[in-house]
């Protein structure tokens, strides 16, 4: 079996809940998946089959969300199962929050969590963080390419964004800052992808959905959907030397290409100075 899944994360399931379930029904091991999504939130997590696995690279890892923030209180996890440490009275108008929503707009620097798994000096943050260990996190850039304000209760302090972003956004850390930055606290209280690189909620399937290897094979996509780079058909003869990582002559410019033949999949190269370099095959 070889392909990508579409699939919608519930609540409640970590990333990794999601690839052991697939293992044990398809009974394959070699399964991945493209994005972290923490186990209070839901939608979308791209997963990869088989050698599809060899593909997470070259897919397009860019993010969207729609968030549902709390005004008023922090917490230790900038999210709704932290333990509150600050509590604020003032409110907000809808003015000031527009207002503040636009300094998260573009390239911004962000600090991840401390409850987080990013890796600092060879441990994860949290790691540090449940043995009371001091750290030092490093702001680290990031690409806001759209926030908007969906809605906004000024009495119960609550309101939604959707946002796009760049890899490695944590929308914890913005609900914190964009707290911060309105002169009180907030966290996060409800979180939704709603699209990972080119796979959309609408066309996820439902894990619980997913019971048999007959329904996994009902619902995978061929990678070549999502491969958004030029395509090459090979001949047969151009197919047998791929197949032995060979080099080939090309008019094709420098870059990486996607091999395929007869329709289907061949390998990933790399076009320089007019000659075709596998890295990786997949005949």
């Amino acid at each position: 079996m070889f392909g990508f899944l579409n699939v919608y994360k519930p609540k409640g399931k970590t990333s990794h809940d999601v690839v052991a379930i697939l293992r044990r029904v398809t009974k394959i091991k070699q399964i991945g998946h493209t994005g972290t999504l923490d186990p209070f939130a839901e939608g979308v997590l791209p997963v990869c089959i088989g050698k599809a696995t060899r593909l997470i690279e070259y897919l397009n890892h860019d993010k969207a969300y729609i968030g549902t923030i709390q005004l008023g209180q922090s917490t230790t996890t900038y999210d709704i199962e932290g333990d509150v440490v600050k509590v604020s009275d003032k409110r907000v108008s809808a003015y000031e929050l527009e207002k503040a929503i636009e300094r998260f707009q573009g390239k911004i620097l962000q600090t991840p969590p401390i409850y987080s798994a990013l890796k600092v000096k060879g441990k994860k943050l949290y790691e540090y963080a449940r043995a009371g260990e001091k750290i030092d996190i490093r702001p680290r850039e990031v690409e806001i390419k759209e926030i908007r304000l969906l809605g906004f209760d000024e009495e119960m302090k609550v309101l939604e964004l959707y946002i796009e972003c760049s890899k490695g956004t944590y929308i914890r850390s913005i609900a914190n800052d964009l707290g911060e930055a309105l002169g009180t606290y907030g966290f996060l209280a409800k979180l939704a992808r709603v699209k990972a690189g080119d796979f959309s909620a609408e066309g996820a399937v439902k894990l619980e959905d997913l019971k048999t290897l007959q329904d996994v094979e009902a619902n995978l996509l061929s990678p070549l959907e999502y491969l958004d780079y030029p395509k090459y058909e090979l001949n047969d003869t151009e197919k047998e030397k791929v197949s032995h990582g060979m080099p080939m002559d090309t008019d094709l410019q420098n870059g990486l290409v996607i091999l395929t033949h007869q329709g289907k999949l061949s390998a990933v190269a790399r076009a320089e100075n007019h000659c075709l370099y596998c890295t990786k095959v997949f005949v």
